[in-house]
């Protein structure tokens, strides 16, 4: 992934983002709008059923989602901020268990994974990897909880802005921010590029189980 790609995905993230609180605020019913609210949640799901079950889970995948979206058109699927917030809780919850499963078992936990991506790992930085996927587990379920309490207790316009502005924008502060405090408390550390770590985490997906001992 080269700079002008990375900074490209960043501009459509950020166009995105902003998007789908404008619909979610202005057009939530609208048919065309829950198509591309919903979209991403369709097509996470048929990848995951894909690599999971192969080309009959991503069939049973395809089918559901077409289901889904008929009842929506039809009226017959209720309240769509309902399922915007599902969306939202889905995601997170999956990017959750992901992380938090590579910390159970023999395997490496999942930041330590990616960094072997970039180079080999020695001294502290096994320990340090293995925090790091702690913390982002941990941020993933703050998410989730967010997301219902915010729902729950506040305006709707209230949530859009949790889920499509601050949770990205968290998601980059946190990425970043983690990036530019690592030299600063393990200065031994071998230095890495940002861009490096976006393209270790490329091509990755909640159903890579790479392992390797602790």
């Amino acid at each position: 992934m080269s700079r002008w790609r990375l900074a490209l995905l960043l501009l459509v993230g950020v166009a995105y983002a902003g998007l789908s609180h404008w619909m979610m605020l202005f057009h939530p019913t609208e048919p065309w709008a829950v198509a591309v609210l919903l979209g991403p949640l369709w097509l996470a799901a048929m990848g995951f059923a894909a690599s999971k079950f192969g080309r009959w889970g991503f069939a049973a995948a395809l089918l559901l989602g077409i289901g889904g979206f008929a009842l929506v058109f039809l009226g017959e699927a209720g309240d769509t901020n309902r399922l915007y917030v599902f969306q939202h809780v889905a995601i997170n919850g999956l990017l959750c268990g992901w992380f938090g499963a590579s910390l159970r078992g023999p395997g490496l936990p999942l930041i330590t994974q990616f960094a072997q991506r970039v180079h080999p790992l020695k001294g502290h930085m096994l320990a340090y990897t293995t925090q790091l996927t702690r913390i982002w587990t941990v941020y993933f379920a703050l998410v989730v909880v967010s997301s219902i309490v915010v729902y729950l207790t506040l305006p709707f316009s209230a949530w859009s802005l949790l889920a499509n502005v601050l949770t990205p924008l968290s998601v980059t502060l946190l990425f970043v921010g983690e990036h530019l405090v690592r030299y600063r408390l393990h200065p031994e550390f071998e230095r890495t590029r940002l861009i490096d770590a976006v393209r270790a985490f490329q091509g990755a997906s909640p159903v890579d189980h790479s392992s390797g001992g602790r």
